[in-house]
């Protein structure tokens, strides 16, 4: 049986999944956590979703032998491809993004069409290779099969994010660039279907409003997961961490790569200095 005190381990292809580590130590202070973000090799959205895979079983094999009591993808993109395939290869709990955000934008939706009386559809902006997965739309029609999707690749995104750039003219140009034809398509609510993206969100805010004439819902995927993590918590399948625990409010930050921008950009997603950083290397 893994221990209590064993570390909750989170991934990402690059530092976007510190935004779900915030959110989870927020939510869970006394709980260890152990980031690993493949820096090297971000993004993963522009990949076939054969490396995909490869690379998630990569960072799996990490974090399991970091003695992990349970793995959180914070890569929407490993979701939407990988996630079956972790949950089946590895004896304890895997939980994805995708799910978590759709439930929340689905809640939203229907708050916002309960307002405006008409229905509304959710909006999904997210890297190529989890809009090309389906898996927004998939996930959601599970929930209610009134609910339409409708998806906008933001490649550009990613790289703005992981080099720093989160506010001005440059960011605010991409955003528009992106959002213009999801809300056209009839985006009522829009869902940050990349957790890079919510260091962007007052930009994604201020523009969808520009353009809608009023205020968007944002779906933040990231804090949706971390509820769920608490969920298992709670529910006693992730043994939660001593209050007292050795470990508690620890967190240990893996890299495959460093960044010149490294420290200044994590510091903004977890919005406190970050620890030291490990640097590794994947085979």
């Amino acid at each position: 049986m893994t221990h209590s005190d064993a570390p909750l381990g989170v991934f990402d292809s690059g530092l976007g999944g510190l935004t779900v580590v915030h959110a989870l130590t927020e939510a869970l202070p006394d709980e260890h956590i152990v980031y690993l973000g493949d820096t090297a090799r971000v993004p993963y959205g522009t990949r076939s979703a054969e490396t995909v895979v490869r690379y998630a079983r990569g960072c799996a094999k990490v974090l399991t032998g970091r003695g992990v009591k349970a793995l959180v993808i914070a890569c929407n993109t490993v979701s939407a491809v990988a996630l079956e395939i972790l949950r089946a290869e590895l004896d304890l709990p895997v939980i994805g993004v995708v799910e978590p955000g759709a439930r929340a934008a689905a809640e939203a939706a229907e708050r916002e069409a309960s307002l405006r009386r008409e229905p509304v559809k959710i909006g999904v902006l997210g890297t190529p290779g989890t809009i090309a997965s389906g898996a927004y739309p998939r996930a959601v029609s599970q929930i209610s099969t009134r609910l339409e999707v409708v998806g906008q690749a933001a490649p550009l995104l990613v790289p703005l994010v992981e080099e720093g750039w989160l506010e001005g003219q440059v960011p605010e140009l991409a955003v528009r660039r992106y959002l213009e034809p999801l809300l056209a398509r009839g985006a009522g609510v829009i869902v940050l279907g990349c957790t890079h993206y919510p260091l962007l969100a007052p930009v994604i805010r201020s523009v969808a409003a520009e353009l809608a004439g009023r205020d968007v819902p944002i779906v933040d995927s990231a804090l949706a997961t971390a509820k769920d993590v608490v969920t298992f918590v709670e529910q006693g399948r992730v043994p939660r961490a001593a209050a007292d625990s050795r470990h508690a409010s620890r967190l240990e930050v893996l890299v495959t790569d460093r960044p010149g921008s490294f420290l200044d950009v994590a510091t903004r997603f977890l919005g406190e200095r970050v620890p030291d950083v490990e640097q590794i290397d994947l085979a």
